[in-house]
């Protein structure tokens, strides 16, 4: 009672999640400095953060990427370092280069997440009575700064966004007729629009502060600035430039249901739970509502949330029919209401008991924690089931319910206990499996050793004590004699005998099977994680480099077209673009989320390779649909990512480009691509410094007006409604709509009175070059990735990208993985050592209990099987071997040892009793017969709900379940003849344990001689 009270009070505390919390700390600085081009941002900002921030402890790994206008630097940071302090310690070193940035530059933004990380939220706003930029400006005022305070938020990314700012687009010709250039009106509108303290005016007996009025307040206002004055008569701002109204940013653009919006995205920090996040941020919504304008909707695009409620609900179905099946096999096999309550009691305490050890160990309930439970259910009854079969014949002898009680407890305590420590002794190793995924099942491990432990005290305690209360005797004429065996009992009597008579047959039957499995090991497909049906997919598109937005666009609206008929037939739900994303006007991405799983017949994967065909003939874009990757893992739209570093940028990109040329012929991916073509259009400046010197014009001022004309300069600021927005600067269209434009630009001399153009300062020349600069762990490097197209595993893509750079890149070269190839290395290289590790443990653990090294090898040499049985369910079905599926391969060893335990232990009883060793296994494993198949049918029963599972998270659970399955029915049919074949062969070599206690007595019995 004490363990239901404490582990149903200690429930409401623990934290619910999707996964355990295994993230790094992971800080990302973000730069921008409008106009400079990569390789600018490389020099000038990228590489003092890196070399600043290298100096930090704890540190993992550093990459980075300069792009047009913006440095982005992610450092992630060993397991356990704090998040908090990981970064302040970013924020300290990155102020102390702060004054070696480029003056231009804003303020380094640092960030407690990855920058690059798929958003766990997107929500758009739309109102039919509002353009785009007043959405904005609402949102800015009245939703942002609520959502972003949000518990667990790191920070929101706004799409498709419109922010208003004052443009003042400077007319060439009309500068250039009143000799006027860039500089002057930069520094008119400085002059005019200024507000300084004025100080005070204090008399004897009061005190007025002085504030003077200096702001520009209207247009006008600024319409009307003296720029200067000619002749006697002034040249306003109004005279040569256009003063309006407009946007700093119209670079990205938003739909929702093809309707314009501005997008949301909501961006985790590290280490916080989406569940919490996403039920915030919803109630945050909800409070919105009632106080936005007439027809604005905020409509949430996709939510990680919904599928992790989703899948977690499916588990606990999926865990109550478990219960339900499990008790329905007791209940048959004992045929007794009164014996099936004993089991039906333990399953509950052992289960609520292994919440206690959850709240302790600082775990949380999500979708392994879950798991594990479930697959307890049929571990957890084991136990109990032992205890209570050998009890229940032992009153079927004829025996009082209270001694059958006691001694058929103690008769099988050490089956129980050797039972579980080996199947406690197997979870030990998966705390030992390297990387993310590695550390997810340290949760899942313990807890399931945890429930184990609770069980076999239950077993031993509990369920003696009920069954001395609840069971009966039998009347004398049901008793049954203990030769008595039951009609399967000696069908398969009849069978062991003559196995056990030939035991080469017996054993190459089994070795056939097994070897057989060998065969079809190699040609599984090999991946990470399954793909899940989150109930969302994605569409990235690529345009050609150069291409506007606006031309991006074009292909985005062609797929909304593709999957609008979905929409119709109601299995699409909501439709998300984003085009220009990541400041990219190239990229485009497209979310589609799918109805509820409960409403649909069609899998996100399935909706995925409908549409594939139609997309692939969009031919202004390169655009492929995927669906997400199980475990939570990131880089969903690419999961091959191959980085390849070297010395410097000229060689690496031969080598990238030698690599992308292999990869393009590797079937099943798709899109491969390297973030390092030269392709992007650029107009190289080369300056005459000799004749710019002579007149007297410096390389600042040449810069300072390009920058202003072409890539647009903040200079001041405009005061409305409580806000300071941007004063912008930049040339008219036809000013910058050709290379040629550049040249009547016009820059002062310093006589202070000719105007020279730059056609007579610098040479243009047209060149292709690198959208983005990227390092890894301070190398340039150059990044391979790709898709997978349905179907195709990401082991066998990336082994023939691992064959490729064999043969290309030199021993200068360095090739290292990111994202999902980096897990699934990371992950598949441990996971061999572990099963090793668990097999040994096992053995180890076995042995120390008989003490023997015979024993074991009898139990264990019944382990292949269970593998093989595992490996050709995998085959047939065509499934991969994941990490879900190895990680029940791993519980394999527990659970087919488990079983040979009963058979030796009592073998090894009977032997002690006198019977020699071949009738001793043979009255053992008849006897042993209905517990053994008590446990594993439950055991097979309380998975078969993982096999039949659907809905969230289903191909998970579908994967882990076969395994067990099939992996522990097949063991148990061979280990039923190999075990007792085994321990007649290998017996021999050892003694009973009757034997060394008898020598013991006979020797402390004789009298010491006399000395």
């Amino acid at each position: 009672m004490l363990i239901l009270v404490f582990g149903l009070a200690l429930l409401q505390a623990i934290p619910v999640r999707e996964l355990p919390d295994v993230d790094n700390a992971v800080v990302t600085v973000t730069t921008t400095y409008r106009g400079a081009a990569p390789e600018v941002i490389d020099t000038d900002i990228t590489e003092p953060i890196e070399g600043a921030v290298a100096a930090i402890t704890g540190i993992r790994s550093i990459s980075s990427e300069s792009r047009q206008a913006r440095s982005q630097v992610t450092i992630e940071f060993e397991v356990g370092r704090d998040l908090d302090v990981a970064a302040n310690d970013v924020r300290d070193a990155v102020g102390r280069v702060r004054a070696q940035l480029p003056m231009g530059a804003d303020e380094p933004r640092v960030e407690k997440a990855d920058a690059d990380a798929d958003p766990v939220m997107r929500l758009a706003v739309t109102s039919p009575n509002m353009s785009t930029a007043e959405i904005t400006d609402y949102i800015d005022r009245f939703i942002a700064d609520r959502i972003a305070t949000v518990n667990g938020v790191a920070s929101l990314r706004i799409y498709g966004e419109r922010p208003f700012a004052v443009r003042v687009w400077l007319d060439q010709r009309a500068l250039a007729a009143r000799k006027l250039t860039v500089a002057d009106v930069e520094a008119a509108l400085k002059r005019n629009n200024i507000e300084l303290p004025a100080g005070e005016i204090v008399s004897k007996n009061r005190q007025l502060t002085v504030r003077l009025n200096s702001r520009l307040k209207t247009l006008d206002d600024f319409r009307d600035v003296v720029v200067t004055r000619i002749g006697g008569y002034p040249v306003r701002l109004g005279d040569i430039a256009r003063v309006e109204p407009g946007v700093a940013d119209d670079s990205t653009i938003v739909r929702t249901n093809g309707t314009d919006a501005v997008g949301i995205a909501v961006q985790r920090q590290s280490q916080s739970n989406t569940l919490e996040i996403s039920q915030a941020v919803r109630a945050e919504i909800a409070r919105l509502e009632p106080t936005l304008p007439e027809g604005m909707e905020i409509i949430i695009g996709s939510d990680d949330a919904l599928f992790v409620g989703a899948s977690i609900r499916e588990v606990v179905i999926a865990l109550s029919i478990s219960l339900v099946l499990v008790v329905a096999v007791i209940l048959f096999f004992l045929r007794s209401w009164r014996a099936t309550l004993v089991p039906l009691v333990a399953i509950p305490i052992s289960l609520i008991g292994c919440f206690i050890l959850i709240s302790l160990w600082g775990f949380s309930l999500n979708t392994l924690t879950l798991l594990a439970l479930l697959l307890a259910i049929g571990l957890v009854v084991d136990d109990a089931i032992v205890v209570l079969e050998n009890i229940q014949r032992r009153i079927e002898m004829g025996e009082a319910p209270v001694a059958a009680s006691y001694r058929g407890a103690r008769q099988v305590t050490f089956a129980v206990i050797a039972t579980s420590l080996t199947l406690m002794a197997v979870f030990v190793p998966l705390s030992f499996m390297p990387g993310q995924v590695g550390r997810l099942f340290v949760e899942f491990g313990w807890v399931m050793a945890g429930t184990v432990a609770i069980s076999t005290f239950v077993a031993l305690t509990a369920c003696p004590a009920l069954a001395s209360k609840i069971l009966k005797k039998r009347p004398v004429a049901m008793v049954s004699a203990p030769e008595t065996l039951s009609l399967p009992q000696r069908w398969y009597e009849a069978l062991l005998r003559r196995a056990v008579a030939m035991p080469l047959v017996v054993l190459v039957v089994a070795g056939t099977l097994t070897g057989g499995a060998g065969l079809l090991y190699n040609g599984l497909a090999r991946e990470l994680a399954p793909r899940e049906d989150r109930g969302v997919g994605f569409i990235p598109l690529t345009a050609p480099q150069g291409s506007t937005v606006g031309h991006t666009d074009m292909a985005a609206q062609q797929i909304e077209a593709i999957l609008a008929p979905l929409q119709e037939e109601g299995i699409i739900e909501t439709t998300f673009t984003f085009t220009g994303w990541g400041n990219r006007p190239w990229r485009s991405f497209v979310v589609f989320r799918l109805v509820p799983w409960e409403e649909r017949d069609i899998t996100a994967e399935q909706t995925a390779g409908r549409i594939a065909r139609q997309i692939g003939q969009v031919t202004i874009a390169r655009g492929f649909p995927i669906t997400p990757a199980g475990l939570g893992l990131r880089g969903n739209s690419t999961p091959v990512r191959v980085v390849i570093g070297g010395p410097d940028f000229d060689s690496v990109k031969l080598w990238a480009a030698a690599m992308l040329e292999r990869a393009e012929n590797i079937e099943g991916l798709v899109n491969p691509s390297i973030n390092y073509e030269e392709n992007l259009p650029q107009l190289d400046i080369s300056i005459d410094r000799a004749r710019a010197d002579d007149l007297g014009i410096s390389v600042e001022v040449i810069a300072n007006t390009l920058q202003t004309m072409l890539a647009s300069r903040e200079v001041t600021g405009f005061v409305s409604r409580g806000r300071e927005y941007p004063v912008i600067l930049q040339g008219e269209e036809n000013a910058r709509n050709t290379p040629s434009s550049i040249e009547n630009i016009f820059v002062r001399s310093a006589d202070g009175a000719t105007l020279v153009p730059l056609s007579a300062l610098v040479s243009l020349g047209e060149n292709a070059a690198a959208p983005s600069l990227r390092r890894y762990d301070r190398l340039p490097s150059i990044e391979l990735s790709g898709a997978l197209a349905p179907g195709v595993n990401l082991g066998s893509v990336l082994a023939e990208i691992e064959a490729a750079a064999r043969d290309i890149l030199p021993v200068e070269a360095k090739l290292g993985f990111e994202g999902q190839s980096k897990t699934f290395k990371d992950t598949s290289s441990g996971v061999g050592l572990v099963l090793a590790l668990a097999l040994l443990v096992v053995f180890l653990v076995l042995a120390a209990q008989f003490e023997s090294f015979v024993h074991p090898v009898t139990i264990m040499l019944t382990v292949p099987a269970g593998i093989a049985g595992a490996i050709y369910a995998m085959a047939a079905n065509g499934m991969s071997l994941n990490v879900y599926s190895q990680i029940g391969i791993i519980l394999l060893v527990g659970l087919v040892a488990k079983n040979g335990i009963l058979i030796v232990e009592f073998a090894n009883q009977l032997r002690d009793e006198g019977l020699d060793r071949r009738q001793a296994v043979i009255r053992a494993s008849v006897l042993r017969l209905r517990p053994i198949v008590m446990t594993v049918v439950s055991t097979i029963l309380g998975a078969v709900p993982l096999i039949m599972a659907t809905g969230a998270g289903a191909e998970s659970r579908n994967a882990i379940g076969t395994v067990i399955v099939a992996g522990l029915s097949m063991a148990s049919i061979l280990m039923l003849f190999v075990t007792p074949v085994l321990y007649d062969l290998l017996a021999r070599y050892t003694r009973p344990r009757g034997t060394f206690e008898r020598l013991l007595k006979r020797e402390l019995g004789r009298k010491p001689r006399a000395h």
